[in-house]
């Protein structure tokens, strides 16, 4: 929860917008400055404060304890001009949200850590547990000063400006190390212990086996991302209580599922109680990974609780990202996101290009030229593959005519992957030319390249026929100059010569150019690659100079019947 405090009528406006906007995440506290602060201070997880820095500064100072649990803080000026980080940039979020304020109000966002204003993630901020020189290192990173990457497990991180060699290091591992004064040391989650119980198991014994044996094989419980166990024991006290001790989850596997399981060690004893030879070992095992440590038994007598343990690397990241159609504005602010957090970037070098300047530094590009689709998507899973946070961008939407399908047609289920939508050219082309797209509608691309003429002109008949507002993509080249004119040609034998036609070059770009024409006057000529030609159904109209397809399947020039009809959901 977000508490909003103000003491003027002017900042009560600024809150209650705010307030509006988030009416979910956010508590308007009443009544006496220093006293809302307080509370919220004690009760919510951010503070937006419309007050002035000085003041806040003062009535936090007594209420300030450990910045890792500290709530983060924002300062909002009387005039709504600016959005302060002042408590809590990184553990409280405060950055973040400083960003998020000044989007809602109009404000500039005003965050001074360090590594945000020099736009490097900092090592804190990563989700991983972090141990050693880290305000040294990331000084370092700060200065510019060579610092190397030392990753003993794979795992996709952010992009960092690392060097092959320096007196600096950032270390992943999930082994007990002792840093020295020049290195940070990351834990990413790798580690799965597979547990079995007895009935009764107490929490001390379970909990003192797992970290036992953790210690005992030199590894970092930081490292620990979940307990596994068979499924009849999930509501087993010492189970849970020793996940609980140790902050991660208990997940269990059905008995069936653990016994398809190979395993060194298989006993006699779980497989006549439960079903399955195997329980710790099969547990660590069963998503994959390698067997670190083998069963083994807890100190008890009897022993109550087995475990093995597995290191499972962190699996590689491809988003599939769209840029839209080129303009800035049009690029989603999800998009900006898996852009910046992608450590590695591939993609069309004009593409590439276009969004260079929102890459953070240390960002590994691979770029190449036209006709190298299919060699692009190998390498971005490639690089997936190997562990690494990987953006492939395509223009538009990444999944119409892009990279998106070449891509996903090589991943498998070894790596994570997650589609960016965009906004596509027959979208950019469509605003433009007024609302085209406004009943049933079909996009086709008149490219032969890739696919038979024969199949494209079925499908182009196909549209013809059932009277769809059509959008070509790649209508013409200097290779190919007959296959508009025939495309045309096909559509004009079931619509009127007076049938609307909107061509649109280099959409939302600096250059955008735009013709409403007719499909009897339209010149092919002025049409290339750059350009997206969509042509109107038998109910399309120009209105005003617009191109306009009614929502309904009759059109009043008038008084459209359903004027007032509700939007159809999208």
């Amino acid at each position: 929860m977000i508490g909003l405090i103000s003491a003027t009528a002017a900042g009560a406006a600024a809150r209650d917008r705010l307030a509006a906007a988030w009416p979910d995440r956010t508590r308007v506290y009443e009544g006496p400055v220093g006293e809302a602060v307080r509370r919220a201070f004690g009760e919510c997880e951010q503070l937006v404060c419309f007050l002035a820095t000085g003041a806040v500064v003062r009535l936090l100072a007594p209420l300030l304890g450990d910045k890792r649990a500290d709530p983060g803080v924002v300062c909002v000026d009387e005039a709504g001009r600016f959005a302060v980080s002042l408590v809590g940039g990184h553990g409280g979020g405060a950055n973040e949200l400083a960003r998020a304020v000044g989007g809602v109000l109009g404000a500039e966002p005003v965050v001074t850590t360090a590594t945000d204003a020099a736009d490097l993630p900092g090592l804190d901020t990563l989700g991983l547990p972090v141990e050693g020189a880290v305000a040294a290192v990331s000084r370092a990173l700060l200065d510019g000063e060579p610092v190397v990457l030392r990753a003993e497990v794979a795992w996709p991180l952010p992009p960092l400006p690392l060097a092959d060699r320096g007196a600096y290091t950032v270390r992943v591992t999930d082994r007990v190390v002792e840093p020295d004064a020049r290195e940070a040391v990351l834990r990413p989650p790798t580690l799965v212990v597979g547990v079995g119980a007895s009935r009764g198991a107490p929490v001390a014994e379970v909990l003192g086996l797992v970290e036992d044996t953790l210690r005992g094989a030199g590894l970092s419980a930081a490292s620990l991302a979940e307990l596994a166990t068979v499924d009849a024991k999930a509501d087993e006290p010492g189970l849970l209580g020793a996940a609980e001790r140790l902050g991660v989850p208990l997940v269990t596997y059905s008995a069936a599922e653990l016994a398809e399981v190979d395993v060194p060690n298989p006993s006699k004893a779980p497989l006549a109680a439960l079903g399955t030879p195997s329980v710790a070992e099969a547990a660590a095992l069963l998503r994959g990974g390698e067997l670190l440590v083998p069963k083994r038994k807890s100190a008890g007598r009897p022993a109550m609780a087995t475990c093995a343990v597995v290191r499972r690397p962190g699996r590689g990241r491809l988003a599939v990202v769209g840029i839209g159609p080129g303009a800035r504005d049009l690029l989603t602010p999800r998009a900006a996101a898996e852009l910046r957090r992608a450590s590695v970037l591939v993609g069309l070098d004009q593409y590439v290009d276009q969004i260079r300047d929102l890459l953070r530094p240390g960002t590994r590009v691979l770029e190449s030229g036209l006709g190298a689709e299919e060699e692009r998507a190998r390498t971005a899973v490639a690089e997936a593959r190997r562990g690494h946070a990987v953006a492939l961008i395509g223009s538009g939407d990444a999944g119409v005519y892009a990279m998106a399908s070449p891509a996903l047609a090589e991943a498998s289920g070894d790596i994570d992957v997650v589609g960016v939508p965009g906004v596509t050219a027959a979208l950019a082309a469509g605003a433009v030319l007024g609302a085209p797209l406004g009943h049933d509608h079909v996009s086709i691309s008149l490219s032969d390249l890739h696919t038979p003429w024969e199949v494209i002109e079925r499908r182009v008949r196909a549209a013809a026929e059932a009277d769809l507002v059509v959008t070509f993509y790649n209508p013409r080249s200097r290779g190919r100059d007959w296959q508009l004119p025939k495309a045309l040609g096909i559509l004009a034998g079931h619509r009127e010569p007076t049938t609307p036609v909107g061509v649109v070059r280099n959409a939302s770009r600096p250059d955008e150019s735009s013709l409403l024409t007719t499909l009897a006057a339209l010149d092919p000529a002025v049409v290339d690659m750059m350009t997206v030609v969509t042509v109107g159904n038998t109910a399309t109209r120009q209105v005003a100079g617009r191109m306009v397809t009614p929502r309904g399947y009759r059109w009043q020039e008038t008084r459209p019947a359903d004027r007032n009809a509700p939007e159809e959901p999208k």
